[in-house]
């Protein structure tokens, strides 16, 4: 799609329109996306505003960090600041701090499954490991479970007896399905006081918990 017509299109009344025309900004160097994807920051249609935070972290330039930061921090859509947050990531080690400081400045749900998601997949076990104690606090139980599978991911990492020992005092955590994430991610380590927590696991009153437990162990 030609420059102008991307200029036209991203003003139509049609947010189909907007959403092509902010797609076929990734075939356009920065300096020519870059602002074009910020005039569409507020936009009233949040699902365009999910396209801009994608775009632009597939530009990588100081003008669409700071752009994705503001996205991050002010947009009243959980969707739109969770792809921000995506996006901002792409951008490797310089985006760890400021996504640990949005995991806590942000409470939705979304938001904190998809920078523990993020922080997961980049090498920074120690930040990792600080957003998971805060996540085992938090009341929606999906975040709960993503911090207990990313305390997982820490085994073999720096962060390797502070996990097991985190997910040792969940063992007999109250909801089953937390327990059977327990299992899943004890799993992972080889220490003894890891095996002894499983054999206690295979013993729970709930079957799923038993049975998550056990799963290795099974004749396929």
């Amino acid at each position: 799609m030609e420059i102008d017509q991307i200029k036209a299109e991203l003003m139509n009344p049609d947010f189909q329109y907007r959403l092509k025309a902010i797609a076929a900004l990734k075939n356009y160097e920065s300096e020519v996306a870059v602002p074009l994807l910020k005039s569409k920051l507020h936009d009233s249609e949040f699902l365009v505003r999910s396209f801009v935070a994608m775009g632009l972290g597939k530009q990588q330039s100081a003008e669409s960090f700071a752009a994705l930061m503001q996205i991050m921090k002010f947009d009243d859509t959980p969707n739109v600041r969770a792809e921000a947050a995506n996006s901002l990531s792409l951008f490797g080690r310089v985006a760890v701090s400021h996504l640990v400081l949005a995991f806590y400045q942000d409470d939705h749900w979304l938001v904190r499954r998809s920078i523990l998601a993020a922080l997961v997949e980049m090498d920074c076990s120690e930040q990792v490991f600080d957003i998971c104690v805060e996540g085992l606090k938090d009341e929606d139980p999906t975040v709960e479970e993503s911090s207990v599978d990313a305390l997982g991911t820490l085994a073999g990492s720096s962060q390797h007896s502070a996990a097991l020992s985190q997910l040792l005092t969940l063992v007999n955590a109250q909801s089953w399905r937390l327990r059977v994430r327990v299992a899943y991610a004890l799993k992972r380590f080889d220490d003894l006081e890891a095996k002894l927590a499983l054999n206690q696991l295979r013993q729970d009153e709930e079957h799923r918990v038993v049975g998550a437990a056990l799963e290795d162990l099974l004749p396929q």
